[in-house]
């Protein structure tokens, strides 16, 4: 028996996002949280470093190191590499070389290909799982955000990731009508490049734009004093390193492209939503989650265009992989919200 335990104690769930990779073990929680970032070496392909050590390098690497985030708008982009960063951080929390092979649950976009389907799965096996089991991000992020998606009323969640915006109603278990779109928190840093770049001609790189978002990001206005910043950059006339301040609404223009996007997936997604379960929306609201979440504003500028109430789920960042976990601890009683083995 107890060797059957300690067996079971191995099992985890895996969020592999664009942003973050998250890893939960089952009987311990979320054991990681770390970049989906690797560095390579581009001569003999060996890993330099992957996550946080790897973020570090991004815009800052030598011509024979090359950093690259290998899921792309919530798509596998290179799958190598990505089963080698699964593998690495898989390796990372079974301290063990000799462990038990685990079950392994992963969270993927709703929207994916059965190729990348397969890929996942596949990279999963290459890390050394015993089984693979896949859930839809949407649907685990409900979980996670304690939405009950097995009795019969309409769940919505929103979850902003960091390549994807995903909107799903939800009700008994399945998922009814979703909608994914590439925009998420890295469209929203590059809209900030973008906008710093024409407004001011300054080039500033990735980290300063989430930094600036993370700062001074909103998506609405908040009727507070303007927050400012001072950002730091390359000015494209003179070639030379320079400072300039912007304040929150500068960053709002900015950034409002990306979030309309994101509106217009909920309310098509609304649209397309049978009526009984309107109904229920009406009263239960909408759940965001993701990192999205944490934007300034954003449930404010979500009730001001759909008229629902709006809640930020309490560990948003966490809800996919806190889901998926759910799922490993609860494998018996929730196994059917998982994907099923496609026939091969």
């Amino acid at each position: 028996m107890s060797n059957n335990l300690a067996f079971l104690g191995r099992d985890m769930a895996v969020d592999l996002g664009t942003a973050n990779t998250l890893v939960y073990v089952r009987g311990r929680g979320i054991v990681l949280n770390e970049p989906s970032v690797v560095a390579l070496d581009n001569s003999t392909g060996r890993l330099v470093a992957v996550g946080i050590e790897a973020k570090r390098m991004i815009g800052r690497t030598p011509a024979n190191i090359s950093a690259i985030r290998p899921l792309k708008d919530g798509v596998i982009a290179d799958f190598e590499t990505t089963e080698r960063m699964l593998r690495y951080f898989i390796q990372k929390v079974h301290r063990r070389r000799h462990f038990a092979k685990p079950r392994i649950v992963v969270a993927v976009p709703s929207g994916i290909t059965p190729v990348e389907h397969r890929a996942v799965k596949e990279a999963g096996y290459q890390a050394g799982a015993r089984r693979v089991y896949i859930i839809e991000e949407p649907m685990a992020a409900a979980i996670g955000a304690g939405l009950p998606v097995h009795e019969a009323t309409g769940n919505m969640v929103v979850d902003i990731g960091g390549g994807t915006t995903e909107v799903a109603i939800i009700s008994v278990g399945g998922i009814v009508t979703s909608q994914t779109i590439p925009v998420g928190g890295d469209k929203i840093d590059n809209a900030i490049m973008t906008f710093v770049k024409k407004e001011h001609s300054l080039m500033i790189g990735e980290r300063t734009a989430e930094e600036l978002k993370m700062a001074i990001g909103s998506a609405y206005p908040t009727g507070e004093e303007e927050l400012r910043a001072e950002v730091r950059g390359r000015d494209l006339v003179s070639g030379m390193p320079k400072t300039i301040v912007l304040s929150e609404s500068d960053v709002r223009q900015g950034i409002d492209e990306s979030i309309t996007a994101i509106i217009d997936a909920v309310r098509t997604t609304l649209d397309k939503c049978p009526p009984e379960l309107s109904g229920d929306l009406m009263d239960r609201g909408i759940a965001v989650t993701g990192g999205g979440a944490l934007l300034r504003g954003i449930d404010e500028r979500l009730l001001h265009e759909t008229g629902m109430p709006i809640h930020i789920a309490e560990n948003a960042i966490d809800s996919v992989v806190v889901g998926s976990g759910i799922c490993v601890e609860n494998y018996e009683r929730l196994h059917q919200v998982l994907v099923p083995e496609r026939r091969r």
